[in-house]
This record gives structure tokens, C-alpha cells and sequence, in this order.
């Protein structure tokens, strides 16, 4: 039990109805299976998101980058302009955290959004192994 609770853990964000959202949640299965050490949990909305934990680890659909790319830099996020709670991102939710300071660290693999699934995945499993796993993340 107690080993459970420190299993490690990846927020899995994505819609699965919007074509260029969708990847990250295509990618799960295979690498839960990849991963069996690492809980790959859906995460469709931002909020509750500081009951996850100080240190979050998320992989999310990125526009405008050609390969997936870890993101530490909370300040780097773009916010969108706020109309109604619609509007809430990611980015501005953790930006939020971090002011609140209810959040230590947050690693986001960044999933370009046009990018092929297998070489997406493949992309993937290195940068988790590498950041993760290898003892230096």
C-alpha cells in the first residue's frame, strides 16, 4: 500500500474529440505498457489539478513546436485572455499554483500537435526514460 502511494505519476491532458488535442490520450496505453512503474492518469480539465501534488509531471498537446519538448519554465507558458471559468488553461491554472505557491516543480512534456503517433511515442518513451527514470529527474 504504502508503495502505491509512491508510485509515480503522469497527468495525461487532451481531448479526445478534438483532432490536434487528442494525441497525448492516444499515447497512453502504450505507454502504460511501456511504463508499468508509471500511472498514466486522463486529466481532461485543469482544475483540481493541486490536488496531484507538489511536483506535477504532464503530458499535453503543444502548438507550435516539431518535437516533444520538456517545459519547466512555468512563466514561459502563454495564457489565453480570460472571458468566463470556460476559459481557464492549463497554462494559466498553473501559473496560478505557482503564485499560490501550491506547487514546488511541474515537468510538462510538450506533444506537437501535428506530430505522427509513432514517432511521437517513440520521442516520448526516450525523454521519460531519460528525465524520469534515469535518476536524474
Amino acid at each position: 500500500m504504502n508503495e502505491e502511494k509512491r508510485k509515480m505519476k503522469i497527468l495525461v491532458f487532451g481531448n479526445p474529440l478534438v483532432e490536434k488535442d487528442r494525441l497525448p490520450l492516444e499515447l497512453m496505453k502504450e505507454l502504460q505498457k511501456e511504463f508499468p512503474q508509471i500511472e498514466f492518469k486522463e486529466f481532461d480539465t485543469a482544475e483540481d489539478l493541486q490536488q496531484e501534488g507538489r511536483e506535477l509531471n504532464i503530458i499535453d498537446a503543444v502548438e507550435g513546436i516539431k518535437k516533444i519538448e520538456i517545459i519547466t519554465d512555468i512563466d514561459s507558458l502563454q495564457t489565453s485572455k480570460i472571458f468566463s471559468l470556460h476559459d481557464f488553461d492549463l497554462a494559466y491554472t498553473l501559473k496560478l499554483l505557482k503564485k499560490m505557491k501550491m506547487v514546488d516543480s511541474v515537468r510538462i512534456f510538450g506533444v506537437p500537435m501535428n506530430l505522427k503517433k509513432e514517432v511521437a511515442f517513440e520521442q516520448l518513451k526516450e525523454l521519460i526514460k531519460s528525465s524520469l527514470l534515469s535518476g536524474n529527474g
